[in-house]
């Protein structure tokens, strides 16, 4: 038996100025009463967050390897939870890169199941030193996302 051709795992895909990212929800996702523990939607986020930069054509990798190394800290999120997701449930996460200001970045990020939205957040990531100083992002980071940013 053969390999598939694509063993990598999906980074899912831009629409638009959107990144999406489809998320299976697995047994171990979910608490005692069958529903999603409210931390994991936190790393849903990360994900659709991560995933984005690299289909933009940015390495978290290539951050750390620069003369300057450079990161990302959250400094801010606001989560609304709007309905519980269950085992076995298919979602997309959907994240929005929106500005630069400074050192930071402001994203949009949202996680559907079909038409209906069970969470939302708000978030701000600053881009920072090893030494946890805040720093502006590399201009050719900032030159990948703007593409995405809001008119």
């Amino acid at each position: 038996m053969s390999a598939p051709l694509d063993t990598q795992p999906s980074s899912g895909w831009l629409d638009g100025r959107e990144h999406v990212l489809p998320v299976r929800i697995y047994y171990e996702d979910t608490d005692f009463t069958g529903m999603v523990y409210h931390a994991n939607y936190l790393r849903y986020f990360e994900r659709g967050r991560s995933d984005f930069f690299r289909l933009a054509g940015i390495s978290h990798t290539e951050l750390l390897a620069l003369a300057e190394p450079t990161a990302f800290t959250l400094v801010r999120v606001e989560v609304d939870y709007r309905k519980a997701a269950r085992v076995d449930d298919a979602l997309l996460v959907r994240t929005r890169y929106d500005a630069v200001q400074g050192a930071r970045l402001l994203v949009s990020q949202r996680i559907v199941r079909g038409d209906d939205l069970i969470a939302e957040a708000k978030l701000q990531a600053v881009c920072i030193d090893l030494r946890g100083r805040a720093r502006r992002p590399p201009p050719d980071m900032v030159e990948k996302l703007r593409p995405y940013f809001a008119p």
